[in-house]
């Protein structure tokens, strides 16, 4: 078996949004859109319906026979790690660790995320108090054992352990040597408690040294899954029972990883840690793909959803971390460098306490929604759009979905009269604010770490990114904006093209010296063996595999590092990215090896982006026909042209001020900018005097 696909696979990807759940599905060389409304009180249902929509629409449409002898992958990137602990619903959870270090996850560490803060409240532990359960045992930092651990004393604890629905353990060192994390699991397994309550081993979900964030990571994945389990077992049984009556074969599942690739529903139910923040993780690699097919590998990626907005940066690559925080816990495993703030279109416009115009990042999500969708009656971005005449209700979602402009008009004006403001202005003050707000968080990922927004385009996608997007450029002074098509789907359109990939690290805290390049050589030998047998287990032919070999590296003394490919000229690497993060760096001083890390990727046959180039010559530098105009707000009402995205030709050129709707995305085209069709059919957004 492999993993290569081949034309009688279907492959979708789904994307669970607060507000809109997508779906991409790409069969032979067609690819189906769909999109529907999220159900936040169980995401999965909103899943199944859409699979199962989608599959009729193909099957409507000519394509039955396809369908029929075809077999299913569907990749999804799911919220419910993520909304577990940002919603502090998750399980009861029992900490196992060294004695007299009970305390560490409330002790954590001494910066402080609000400096002049006097009132700051610091996360509660994911653990309460009362169960955390210290044994006596200690391991150095050598792997020597010092204090044995005690199997009666052990005995002794299990027994006494409460009502609880998920294990932590997590030892100090044991990144070094399991053995007494091993022999917990153990006895555990002896006791027969492991039968329903699942166990998570620190050396297993983060082998790395820092105590407070392995601990950290162990106990979310512990707190998360149990909840993420029950998600993917519902949504695997009902996947195969609701679409077998279509396929040739049961549906084939896989999850979208928070670091960019895809793993087997088994793995995300034993490791749910590196499920959080996939959604976006999938749009940053769809707009990477879509960026460096169009010619462009300096991005910014601009993904502008209905409760938040993600933004990261791709200089040639896509930007790695093990930095992140989700819900004030530190969860260090690799993901996608992506920067999120509570911006979207269902972003809450609202009068502060100081009489300032505030927007977010309080959202309206999907229930009850934008006061335009017909439940809610608090003014949105959504509702300053449509108020401003940059949304067209008869065309939004395709015209799929009625909104009622005359609630937006009524929240606007409300919201204008407690602002002293004209409703005009109030509407366009709530599109400053949260452009300001996006804005900052580009800044972020771009500017703080020492890029040049100018030297990068902006791709944006989203269902609202369209509408933002030049604006943001403008003020940022970045020359492109790139629009891709369907670019309100791009995050499940990234499910699609997601890899396996399989993220492997070890701490050594070795300093460097002339032997360091041959030992460092043998620690990869033994991270790749086992990387070669998962992927092999997995399927995938050694043909289809790679594997990327990096360190995270430090001047001696320092106390974080920088992560850079691994080769015999890994010194020199670090010395230059030192020198661009921090403006200096010191070759004489000694470089000290931290951690190993090792990505195992298993390569999937995506779908492919044909070039439409030999229809260029008949449209090109055409200026493109509106099908109607209609007055919209730039600051004062302007005549502005409207198009249907699937009307415009390659090459064409699109005057300002415009509107262009699609199914899945409006796009505005502000005075000032122009837009053309590349050969990808991306839209290509400009300045005027420099397009």
């Amino acid at each position: 078996m492999t993993n290569q696909q081949t034309s009688d696979w279907i492959s979708i990807g789904v994307d669970t949004g607060g507000t809109f759940t997508d779906f991409v599905l790409s069969i032979g060389n067609r690819i189906y859109t769909h999109k529907l409304l999220s159900t936040p009180s169980n995401p999965a249902e909103a899943v199944l319906q859409g699979l199962e929509e989608v599959v009729s629409q193909i099957e409507t449409m000519g394509s039955a026979s396809l369908v029929a002898k075809a077999h299913l992958t569907v990749t999804h990137g799911s919220t419910v790690a993520t909304n577990t602990l940002l919603e502090r619903n998750g399980a009861e959870v029992a900490l196992l660790t060294t004695k007299n270090f009970e305390d560490l996850l409330q002790i954590g560490r001494q910066n402080r995320a609000e400096l002049y803060n006097f009132n700051l409240v610091q996360p509660v532990p994911l653990v309460d108090e009362s169960k955390r359960y210290g044994i006596k045992e200690r391991i150095c930092h050598t792997g020597e054992v010092q204090v044995p651990l005690d199997p009666t004393e052990l005995d002794q604890l299990i027994n006494q352990l409460p009502s609880i629905e998920a294990i932590a353990v997590c030892f100090l060192f044991s990144y070094i040597n399991p053995k007494h994390e091993r022999m917990v699991v153990e006895a555990l397994v002896k006791r027969a408690v492991n039968r329903s309550i699942p166990i998570s081993t620190s050396h297993q979900i983060l082998p790395e040294y820092r105590e407070f964030e392995r601990f950290s990571t162990t106990v979310a994945n512990a707190y998360v899954q149990p909840k993420v389990q029950k998600y993917l077992h519902f949504l695997h049984t009902n996947l195969a029972t609701r679409l077998n009556r279509s396929l040739a074969s049961k549906p084939r599942l896989r999850i979208m990883q928070s670091n960019g690739g895809s793993i087997s529903v088994e793995t995300a139910s034993r490791v749910p840690i590196r499920t959080a923040l996939s959604g976006p993780a999938g749009g940053v690699i769809g707009a990477y793909e879509i960026g460096k097919t169009a010619k462009y590998e300096q991005l910014i990626t601009f993904d502008m959803g209905g409760t938040s907005t993600d933004v990261s940066l791709c200089d040639r690559e896509i930007s790695l971390t093990t930095e992140s925080q989700i819900g004030g816990i530190p969860i260090q495993i690799p993901m996608i460098d992506i920067h999120t703030v509570g911006a979207g279109g269902g972003s809450v416009a609202q009068v502060d306490l100081g009489g300032a115009l505030r927007v977010g990042p309080e959202s309206a999500g999907a229930d009850p929604g934008p006061a335009c969708y017909g439940v809610g009656d608090l003014p949105t971005v959504t509702d300053a759009n449509l108020f401003l005449g940059r949304i067209d209700p008869r065309y939004f979602l395709g015209g799929k979905m009625s909104l009622q402009p005359e609630r937006s008009t009524k929240v606007i004006h409300q919201l204008s009269t407690e602002v002293g403001k004209s409703p005009l202005e109030t509407a366009e003050g709530i599109l400053r604010v949260a452009n300001a707000t996006m804005a900052r968080a580009i800044r972020v990922v771009s500017i703080e770490r020492g890029y040049d927004p100018r030297e990068f385009a902006l791709i944006s996608f989203g269902g609202a990114g369209g509408l933002h997007a030049c604006e943001l450029a403008q003020s940022l002074s970045i020359p492109t904006v790139i629009i891709p098509p369907h670019g309100g789907l791009l995050s499940a359109m990234g499910m699609l093209l997601a890899d396996v990939v399989k993220d492997y690290s070890q701490t050594v805290l070795w300093q460097a010296n002339e032997h360091l390049y041959v030992q460092l050589t043998n620690q990869f030998r033994r991270l790749r063996q086992k990387a070669e047998t998962e992927l092999g287990n997995e399927g995938f032919e050694p043909e289809l595999t790679q594997y990327q070999l990096t360190l995270d590296l430090r001047y001696s003394g320092q106390s974080y590092e920088l992560n850079v490919p691994f080769d015999e000229q890994f010194e020199t690497y670090f010395h230059q990215a030192h020198a661009k993060r921090f403006g200096h760096s010191r070759t004489d001083y000694p470089v000290e090896v931290v951690n190993l890390r090792l990505r195992a990727i298993g390569y999937v046959e995506k779908p492919k982006f044909a070039s439409t180039s030999e229809k260029i010559g008949a449209t090109s530098d055409i200026s493109a026909q509106p099908f109607e105009q209609k007055e919209v707000v730039f600051g004062e009402p302007r005549l502005t042209n409207l198009y249907h995205r699937q009307d415009l030709s390659v090459g064409v050129v699109i005057a300002s001020p415009s509107i262009i709707f699609e199914l899945s995305a409006t796009t505005v085209v502000p005075p000032d900018f122009k837009a053309k069709v590349d050969q990808f059919d991306n839209l290509i957004l400009s300045q005027s005097e420099s397009f």
